[in-house]
């Protein structure tokens, strides 16, 4: 396993006491009457293309967290989208996962895969359902759906797009909304999974890079 996932278990393992986490939530919601759903957009610090920008809007509830993972790849979008297209395949470039098995569907939307996770993180497998597959603007869209974890209702996008100050350079973006464990604070949930994908992202461009040389 790569050494990043050290500091996952040690983010996983830095969880507010159960007792205490209850008994706030509890206050909280006595004292609160109503529950609101916002809209969460990806920083104006980070430019999308007009186009794209409403792949990373994202309504997300009273008990849902959701952030966004920006990587620059020296890589052409093509080279880059060859692997992140795979719905099939991710442990290619997502090295937290071991296996990937299609269940259902042929690779188009409505595709069921479920992955097999490696030891030492806090989950067994995860089924998943292909949401979004447009090879015309670089978009892909995953959201899961079962399986031993507790990543509950997590959906994914990533896009990419040609870097407007680089040639030959690929800007991905990696969004997502996910509920947070009971057990958690919004904090504590963002970092994991921003830990997680920053991890594929690295690996990602590791790839695409080298694929882009040969």
């Amino acid at each position: 396993m790569p050494s990043s996932s050290i500091q996952i278990q040690r983010i996983q393992t830095n969880v507010t006491n159960p007792t205490v986490t209850a008994t706030a939530t509890a206050t909280i919601n006595h004292h609160k009457q109503t529950s609101t759903t916002t809209i969460w957009r990806v920083p104006s610090s980070i430019w999308i293309p007009e186009d794209l920008i409403h792949h990373h809007t994202h309504a997300v509830g009273p008990h849902q967290c959701s952030s966004a993972v920006v990587k620059s790849i020296s890589a052409p979008v093509a080279a880059v989208w060859s692997v992140v297209r795979r719905f099939d395949n991710p442990q290619a470039y997502k090295h937290f996962l071991k296996s990937c098995n299609v269940i259902l569907g042929d690779g188009d939307v409505g595709t069921l895969r479920e992955v097999q996770v490696v030891s030492g993180l806090p989950a067994g497998s995860s089924t998943e359902r292909l949401e979004i597959l447009d090879d015309d603007r670089h978009v892909m869209s995953f959201s899961v759906v079962g399986g031993d974890h507790r990543l509950n209702n997590y959906r994914s996008v990533t896009t990419l797009h040609a870097s407007p100050n680089c040639d030959k350079t690929t800007v991905v973006v990696e969004s997502y909304v996910v509920d947070i464990p009971p057990e958690n604070t919004k904090e504590e949930t963002c970092v994991f999974v921003d830990t997680i994908v920053r991890c594929n992202l690295i690996s990602l461009k590791q790839i695409a890079e080298n694929v882009s040389k040969n």
